[in-house]
């Protein structure tokens, strides 16, 4: 209803009452018995709009006129409007904060260690997991018996070893090592890598390890370990216009906490490179890193302890003999042997076996060495046949001179770049090699070549590799190894290293022109020698090489006792 059909109403006395809601009015009127709404002008009073309307005072009179009380949600809602901006630029504040916050608190705890903490009560490794480095493991009892029984050591006037550097290739198990020692203490395990220590911000490096040793000793006795020390352990003021202070003040700040370590906190120092010629002297020397731990390469024993250790809790064949595998594994490490565990389940799995088997043992050795087999790769008959008189060669030159590995395996199957390869296994790990071995080596690795000129009357490009190999091979026997006989037992040549750079970049000669000259004969010689050794032979047992070559066309690989009546003819 219209104001002003309300203000006619009322003018006839038809009005009983007005509520008051705001601008709303709600009219009862005596003739209806629902109510009827009407709106009013904002903030003008009701009773004055319809005076306006021609109303009059005694007909104002008789209507009953009440007011309710105006809703509390508007001033909270213009409260709210008020405060909602504030609230919007906190809320966006916070979330930059968590953000971060997030990646380890970097936008706000730059000089706080990085270092993992690995509490000592529910160790996941011990010194039963680590296999192949028995001298290590012993040389690292006696840091866990110190760090058990302290006194025992104390009372002879006896001090625990501060720093210990575990030293080996890469694979060999150091951070393994590191870990089983606080597993076996049973003592809190600080890890951190020594890449982790330096940062773009000038003197982050110094305050994370200040922050790291404090928190050392607060949780002593603990081990503290920092893997690939060579990160920022290099030898200093080596470099380019000092572009590389800030390690420098890292590796001072280490120098110094190491140093001032009170012998009564009981926190052992236990670092990993596989670079120990480049980090400081300062750092090696007594008082810091008191003991060197070298990791070789395992031995047959140690290999076959690591396999013992990898197969353990997976389901092998009755065929399977570690003690085999072992002997086929020379040069591996634990991440190697590691690895070819898995790639053997990952075969039998893909042949939907039961039980792992030596066939996925042998195959996955030939993977982790030469690579996948390259089924897909089209190979034309010609090359075929060049490729299995080249791998016949190989093999045949190598069974027939006393001092090369015998032969365990001849195949033309293609495996990563190469197109077929002959795999010899030595008997036992040797430690020295003597001049009658590299000369056989050399004519076995020329051994391919020969067979294709020879047969062919030509030869291809399948004898890169091999060529290589062999020019390596005979010029460090004269220039590293001292055995022309012409040049006599002297060595040729010096690598300078760059400390900065951390790794050899160059050769300098330290010899004339002419001593050049007649290197370069030698290693010449050596070559030709082994190769026309390698030729003869072939030529004496043509035979066995026609044999040899024409079974590995047909069948494509050839091993055991096969290949070993083919050799012996």
């Amino acid at each position: 209803m219209l104001i002003t059909q309300v203000a006619a109403e009322a003018k006839e006395g038809h009005v009983k009452q007005i509520t008051v809601s705001g601008d709303t009015l709600r009219i009862e009127l005596n003739d209806r018995e629902d109510s009827v709404i009407s709106h009013k002008e904002h903030g003008v009073s009701v009773i004055e709009t319809l005076r306006d309307l021609g109303v009059t005072e005694e007909q104002i009179a008789k209507i009953r006129i009440e007011v309710e009380p105006p809703s509390s949600w508007g001033n909270w809602l213009t409260l709210l409007g008020s405060i909602l901006p504030a609230i919007f630029i906190l809320v966006i504040f916070y979330l930059m904060m968590r953000q971060a916050q997030g990646a380890n608190s970097q936008a706000f705890s730059f000089g706080k260690s990085r270092a993992r903490i690995f509490t000592g009560d529910k160790p996941t490794v011990t010194f039963e997991d680590v296999a192949g480095v028995e001298e290590a493991k012993e040389e690292l009892r006696e840091v866990v018996e110190f760090l058990k029984e302290p006194e025992k050591f104390i009372s002879l006037g006896a001090r625990i070893p501060k720093g210990i550097l575990l030293v080996g290739a890469p694979g060999t198990g150091k951070t393994l090592l590191a870990k089983a020692v606080s597993g076996e203490a049973g003592v809190p395990f600080f890890s951190i890598s020594g890449s982790e220590f330096v940062e773009m911000f000038v003197g982050v490096g110094a305050s994370r390890v200040r922050d790291l040793f404090d928190q050392a000793k607060r949780h002593s006795p603990c081990i503290v370990f920092i893997d690939e020390i060579d990160a920022v352990g290099r030898h200093r003021g080596a470099g380019l216009g000092g572009s590389h202070d800030e390690r420098e003040q890292t590796l001072n700040q280490i120098l110094v906490e190491m140093d001032g370590f009170d012998t009564d906190t009981n926190v052992i120092i236990l670092a990993a490179t596989n670079r120990p010629d480049i980090l400081d002297p300062a750092l090696l020397r007594p008082g810091r890193f008191d003991r060197r731990v070298v990791l070789d390469r395992p031995d047959v024993k140690g290999r076959k302890a690591i396999l013992e250790v990898h197969v353990r809790g997976k389901p092998l064949a009755d065929d399977v003999d570690l003690m085999v595998l072992a002997r086929e594994t020379p040069g591996f490490v634990g991440a190697d042997i590691e690895n070819l565990v898995n790639e053997a389940a990952i075969l039998a799995a893909r042949r939907n076996k039961k039980a792992i088997g030596m066939q996925e043992f042998e195959e996955a050795i030939e993977r982790v060495i030469a690579g996948p087999e390259r089924k897909s790769r089209l190979i034309s008959d010609e090359e075929k046949r060049i490729i299995a008189y080249h791998e016949a060669g190989h093999a045949l030159v190598m069974h027939e001179l006393p001092h090369c590995d015998p032969v365990h395996k001849v195949s033309i199957v293609s495996r990563g770049l190469a197109l077929g390869y002959t795999m010899p296994l030595p008997e036992e790990d040797r430690y020295l090699k003597h001049r009658a071995k590299f000369k056989d080596e050399l004519a076995g690795l020329l051994g391919g070549r020969a067979a294709e000129e020879l047969v062919f009357k030509d030869v291809t490009t399948g004898a890169a590799n091999d060529l290589e190999q062999a020019t390596k091979l005979a010029r460090k026997m004269v220039c590293e190894y001292g055995m022309s006989e012409k040049l006599g037992p002297m060595t040729f040549g010096w690598k300078e290293e760059l400390v900065f750079l951390g790794k050899e970049i160059g050769e300098q000669r330290d010899y004339s022109e002419a001593v050049a000259h007649e290197i370069d004969m030698e290693v010449r010689r050596l070559i030709e020698e082994a190769y026309s050794r390698a030729k003869e032979i072939l030529i004496s047992h043509r035979d066995k090489l026609e044999a040899i070559a024409q079974r590995l066309i047909e069948e494509e690989t050839l091993e055991g006792d096969e290949l070993k009546a083919l050799l012996a003819g």
